[in-house]
């Protein structure tokens, strides 16, 4: 007869403490969102050109992941009666929340020849705190459960907030009650001054951002408090590593390889489909009206959140995290390339939608009415939705991963280094990610826009079609097709993880023995 779990070396989090720890990433992509408009200040505000704005982001991203592998290795030396993992939360909030209120309302006081060396210096802090959070993500997967069928809960949890926090309350927020708030206009109505280029607007957004972000981080505290613990760790023994056991990681552990190659090239692809530029370029330049973000992302994020919580509770769970991210991957080339077809055969400007005027809109039934559809909208939202829902399975998926490679080194070594998995992951993927900003700046510049970049009010033209269907589109089908290539070569299977956490019980079961 099996043994129960519990006795098989298999320990499990509560439900209540995956969903606290989630936060932890909604707390840092909150941010995230905040700075995805950091082009645009540093054009309007800072006083740079638009190429040198897209560069500058690259760059910092470059020293976000240079910084990874230090904040890694001080994690995997850490152990105090406040946990490995907690203090870096604490540490990196309090950076983020300080810096970011310094960048967007000390910056304007300086006197303009000093404010993009200020914006510099100030910015490399932030990022240290960024970094000393995000390792909190990806590190404490493993402590928290290592059950293989647990693991994927995280990633439901995780992509629920995302998709309600990220692709739907901000864009709602931003688009159908900031810019109307920030546009400055003329008599006649005329925008004289964009919502974003004026510092009000980025003055409101750092308060309001960052105090939910703090909440988010609070509660990611509180949900690793009961497994944040040496027991957890590892084969609960203390090993010592030294950057020579990094160098033989990076050399033999396969799984985090192959992760890292395919999260990397998705995630440079993701980050210039949803540069703040090409929503703004598809939405309103192509479809003519920027209000169908805020649209688009309320009529879409609750049956995102239900594709990606059916998908992953069967794929994920039953499956395997490697099958879950090979049929996610394949759903979103299928359905990218629907609605490529449909934006380049089909009329964007006939889309038709309920425009979402604000959180008040979205609760007002007059909105829904059937008369606010069109034929373009409705295909539109549906192969939108099951693209969102696909994307959101392939990509939501990765964080757990690296838990598994981290258990995987544990069984080929006997080194438990969760904080070199979570940074070397994320390392090369800022490194690679870095050059979205950079290509989104320099394609707009190959077609007139040099010194700016566009905004809602910018005239269409065809090259600014193709460039936003390459970044939309191209960029994200090249990323999904490595995927499937590192795939074929990821070694941890559902089979074999099982066989993995029955191999770390047995070592665990001989050192309790000794002790």
């Amino acid at each position: 007869m099996k043994k129960p779990l519990e006795e098989n070396g298999i320990h499990r989090a509560k439900l209540w403490e995956i969903a606290f720890y989630a936060l932890n990433n909604t707390s840092t992509n909150i941010y995230m969102a905040l700075m995805g408009y950091i082009s645009y200040y540093l054009i309007g505000i800072v006083g740079v050109g638009a190429v040198l704005a897209g560069s500058f982001v690259t760059v910092m991203r470059i020293w976000d992941g240079v910084t990874d592998p230090f904040v890694g290795f001080v994690v995997d030396k850490t152990n105090t009666k406040f946990g490995k993992n907690r203090p870096f939360i604490v540490v990196g909030q309090i950076i983020l929340f300080v810096s970011s209120f310094i960048l967007f309302n000390v910056t304007p006081s300086i006197p303009k020849a000093g404010r993009f060396p200020f914006f510099v210096v100030v910015y490399m802090v932030y990022i240290i705190g960024y970094t000393c959070q995000c390792v909190v993500t990806k590190s404490a997967q493993s402590c928290l459960t290592n059950d293989p069928k647990q693991r994927p809960i995280f990633a439901m949890f995780d992509s629920v907030y995302n998709v309600v926090a990220l692709t739907m309350i901000v864009p709602i927020y931003i688009s159908g009650t900031l810019i109307p708030k920030y546009n400055v206009t003329n008599d006649a109505g005329e925008v004289t001054l964009s919502a974003f280029y004026n510092p009000e607007m980025f003055h409101h957004l750092q308060l309001l951002f960052g105090c939910i972000a703090a909440v988010c981080a609070v509660l990611a505290v509180i949900g690793l408090w009961r497994k944040d613990r040496q027991e957890y760790f590892g084969t609960g023994e203390v090993v010592k590593v030294g950057f020579k056991d990094y160098v033989d990681v990076l050399a033999h552990n396969r799984a985090i390889q192959m992760l890292v190659a395919s999260a990397s090239s998705d995630k440079l692809s993701m980050s210039m489909r949803n540069n703040a530029t090409i929503m703004i370029t598809m939405f309103g330049v192509i479809c003519g009206n920027y209000a169908l973000y805020g649209s688009v992302s309320a009529l879409t994020s609750i049956p995102v959140c239900l594709l990606t919580i059916l998908g992953m509770g069967y794929i994920g769970r039953n499956l395997g995290q490697k099958k879950a991210l090979v049929i996610g991957t394949m759903g979103s080339i299928a359905s990218a390339l629907g609605i490529f077809l449909l934006m380049w055969l089909g009329d964007p400007t006939s889309m038709k939608l309920p425009i979402v005027n604000g959180i008040k809109g979205l609760l007002n039934p007059a909105t829904w009415s059937p008369a606010n559809w069109s034929l373009f909208g409705l295909t539109f939202i549906f192969l939108y939705i099951v693209l969102g829902g696909f994307m959101s399975i392939a990509s939501s998926i990765v964080i757990p991963m690296t838990a598994d490679c981290a258990d995987y080194e544990v069984y080929r070594s006997g080194r438990y280094v969760p904080g070199l998995m979570g940074t070397l992951f994320s390392f090369v993927d800022k490194v690679i990610s870095s050059l979205a900003a950079t290509f989104v700046a320099l394609m707009f510049a190959a077609i007139g826009f040099r010194k700016e970049l566009p905004v809602e009010s910018t005239p269409y033209s065809d090259g600014i079609f193709w460039v936003t269907m390459a970044c939309f589109i191209g960029a994200p089908l090249i990323g999904w097709i490595i995927n499937l290539i590192a795939m074929k070569f990821y070694p941890l299977t559902k089979e074999k993880m099982e066989e993995i956490q029955e191999e770390i019980a047995a070592i665990k079961a001989k050192a309790m023995a000794k002790n």
